[in-house]
């Protein structure tokens, strides 16, 4: 696809098209798909991203384990009963959409890995919410994908989006930052204050490490896709205003990729280190696993 953010924002800008056009073109030109092709795919992405949100949200999901389930559900009504959040309107919709899909996907249901299962519910989230308070058209959308694929690919050459080799980080913080990028796009930011999004969330979740409970995306990581849309929203008023980051973008990526490939095995996707080594991580590990006698 592109090596480098600034390479795919250099010729956005040079051919004075947005984001989602060059990464649509470079998409067409690197495969053997047309664009309807893409464009159809990326259509039925979006479908079953909808669905699995809506899925979430009107009715409490339980996982296989039990350990998890029902919260976005409960979030939902709690704001659809008319209660004011602390975190307005918009991020409080997306933390519910948000783990709504990661909570269908702890029950074996059907959503799309943006960049990943264990942080599928974070571009969703984001992008259906302002879909809802802005109004933008599937279209919009679709675009929106194609720009949070464009990201997703120079995270993955440069860095990783696999907790079990970067740790959380490399998921819950690619799929915020893919999300940040489609969401300054979608309100109408130019291609460098995209870079920037992706620069300011990436930062802000240097260092995360992939600790699941018992083995399985559930805890933490439902409400580590509710802290990734908060992330991603962070950075999209920040790059919007004009705020930049000191580091560029492709150098956070690349810090992220040594941090990663520096953690402790522990921490990546093991099981064997910080919240599933607690107590009760490890209570819960034991009851979920024990054989029948």
């Amino acid at each position: 696809m592109f090596e480098s953010l600034a390479e795919m924002i250099a010729l956005a800008e040079k051919t004075n098209q947005p984001l989602h056009a060059v990464v649509l073109a470079r998409e067409v030109e690197i495969t053997a798909r047309t664009r309807e092709e893409a464009w159809a795919a990326m259509a039925r992405r979006l479908q079953v991203m909808r669905q699995s949100a809506e899925e979430g949200l009107a009715r409490p999901v339980r996982s296989l384990s039990g350990i998890t389930g029902g919260d976005a559900h409960r979030l939902w009504g709690w704001l659809e009963a008319g209660h004011a959040p602390v975190t307005g309107s918009i991020l409080s919709r997306a933390v519910a959409r948000a783990m709504a899909v990661n909570e269908v996907n702890a029950g074996m249901g059907c959503i799309v890995a943006t960049p990943t299962a264990g942080s599928a519910g974070i571009l969703p989230g984001v992008l259906l919410t302002l879909q809802e308070a802005y109004g933008f058209s599937d279209e919009e959308l679709i675009q929106a994908l194609f720009t949070a694929s464009g990201v997703g690919a120079v995270i993955a050459r440069r860095a990783s989006i696999s907790g079990a080799a970067g740790g959380c980080q490399a998921e819950t913080g690619s799929a915020a930052a893919m999300a940040a990028a489609a969401g300054v796009e979608l309100l109408r930011g130019a291609p460098r204050q995209s870079g920037q999004a992706v620069a300011i969330t990436l930062k802000n979740m240097l260092g995360l490490v992939c600790d699941p409970v018992a083995g399985l995306v559930e805890a933490p990581c439902i409400k580590r896709n509710a802290a990734g849309a908060a992330q991603a929203f962070i950075a999209i008023d920040l790059a919007r205003a004009g705020v930049e980051s000191v580091i560029p973008p492709d150098e956070v990526i690349d810090a992220m990729g040594r941090i990663g490939r520096r953690m402790d095995p522990r921490f990546k996707e093991t099981a064997e280190g910080g919240l599933a080594a607690t107590p009760t991580g490890i209570r819960l590990a034991r009851k979920i696993w024990e054989q029948p006698s």
